[in-house]
Order: C-alpha cells, then structure tokens, then sequence
C-alpha cells in the first residue's frame, strides 16, 4: 500500500462533518464550487487536490496548513511523522545532490530566485514557492531545489547548478559546491 495514500486515508477518517466543511471553505479558492459541492468526504476532497496538484506525497504545504486551521493537531502530528519517515527512506533526491543542495541552502540567501531563474525554473512556481513558506528564506530554497530536481527529473545535474550560481555571480557559493 502506498504510504501517502495510506496517510490520506487515516487523516480522511478522522475528520468530522464540520471539519470537512470547514477544509472545503479553506479549498475555494483552489477548487471550483460546483466540484467542492460534490465532495461528501475527506477522501474525495484529498483526490481533487491530487488531480490538480495542491498536494503531492512530496508536497504537504497545504495540506498541513488545512489541518493548522482546523485545529487538529493529532493529525497533523501524523503529516509530520510521514514526513519525517519519507525523508529518510525517500529516494527522488540522488545521493551526489544532498551535499550540493545543503551547501547551496546554507550560503545563497535571498538570490534564490534568481538562482532558480537561471536554472529555468518558471516564474509560477517560484511565486507558489515563495507563498507557500513565506517568512522562512532556508525551506523556500529547499523547496525549490526539490522542485527543481522534480522538474528536471534524471537531467538535473550538479554541472547545471554550478553553471548557474556562477551566472548569478554567486562563485564562492560555487566553488563550495564543486570541493
């Protein structure tokens, strides 16, 4: 069984009536009315956000911040939980990228988009990005690595990085990457 979908189906099940409800409120601005009308459960709604990619196994921002507003901190302690599992078992991330990732995270600082915009990354999911962790400069840039990663899939190489922090004239940081 997919763990993800396992955890959807728990957090499902433990939602109310009136949490369900008040989930659909907080989703109107992501889902249309008439789809958010259909929706008789948690699983249901889970599946709209699936299919348009409000949340992803690797992409629980929204998620978590729905559980925040209605105030259930058990399952949210649950999303953290899963999160924590995923990153020690999880295998997207090649191992030749986690030093890179983390020496770029810890010294590029607020060029991060502009570090993401010569990597190519379009300008919507850096806003997505930036919305979703704002106040926390560090989580933006992983994130955005990650989805940088996701993006470029098996093309996403250490070379292209370097190539690009030495565009945004960010050449110690580079240099780091390259030791």
């Amino acid at each position: 069984v997919n763990p993800f979908l396992s955890l959807l189906h728990s957090i499902s099940s433990g939602l109310s009536d009136t949490e369900l409800s008040s989930m659909k409120f907080l989703c109107r601005d992501r889902i249309s009315k008439r789809k958010l009308e259909m929706v008789q459960s948690g699983r249901e709604l889970f599946t709209i956000l699936l299919e348009q990619r409000e949340i992803a196994a690797d992409s629980l921002g929204f998620l978590r911040k729905l559980l925040q507003h209605i105030s259930r901190s058990d399952l949210l302690s649950q999303l953290v939980q899963f999160e924590e599992e995923e990153s020690h078992t999880c295998d997207d991330q090649p191992d030749g990228h986690e030093k890179p990732v983390a020496v770029i995270c810890d010294n590029v600082g607020r060029d991060w988009k502009k570090l993401m915009r010569e990597l190519g990354m379009p300008e919507v999911k850096l806003d997505r990005i930036e919305a979703a962790y704002r106040f926390n400069l560090y989580e933006e840039l992983v994130q955005a690595l990650r989805e940088w990663q996701r993006w470029k899939g098996k093309d996403a190489k250490v070379a292209d990085l370097i190539k690009a922090l030495r565009g945004c004239n960010l050449n110690l940081v580079a240099d780091k990457v390259e030791e």
